[in-house]
């Protein structure tokens, strides 16, 4: 008995990382490789840009207004609606970032929600994330 550890199975409510019932069988290839390979690159030349166009703001105007658009941006990305059949979309966002001019792929092909594997968003799980009952990504869109 004084040589033996006690052995139990810590089980945290609410901290499913991986439902499979939910969100389906998870590859470990999609975990360790981006979508693309230009995708990483893309996100770094992304991130090169924001942070010159800071440079900029902060030598034009003062250190004050890039914080000041920092702020503004947290407040217009909590903005959004419930999860269901309408999806946020996000125009302070959009229009404060710049990205209302951006011509993307689903501007000129087929929108990803009429894809086949696209599922409906669960609206009871998506209130469960924001309130911080469950985890895991507010809806799960494809399979």
């Amino acid at each position: 008995m004084e040589g033996e550890t006690k052995r139990s199975i810590v089980q945290v409510a609410g901290a499913i990382e991986r439902d499979a019932l939910r969100f389906g069988l998870q590859g470990v290839k999609s975990d360790l490789v981006g979508s693309h390979p230009l995708q990483s690159s893309y996100q770094s030349a992304k991130r090169t840009e924001e942070e010159m166009k800071r440079r900029i703001l902060a030598n034009t105007y003062g250190t004050a207004f890039p914080l000041k658009m920092d702020l503004d941006r947290q407040i217009l990305s909590r903005f959004q609606r419930p999860s269901g059949a309408i999806p946020s979309s996000m125009l302070g966002l959009e229009a404060l970032t710049g990205s209302l001019d951006e011509f993307g792929f689903e501007d000129y092909l087929n929108d990803p929600r009429e894809s086949e594997s696209f599922r409906p968003s669960d609206m009871h799980h998506g209130m469960e994330v924001r309130l911080g009952i469950s985890k895991g990504p507010v809806c799960p869109s494809f399979i």
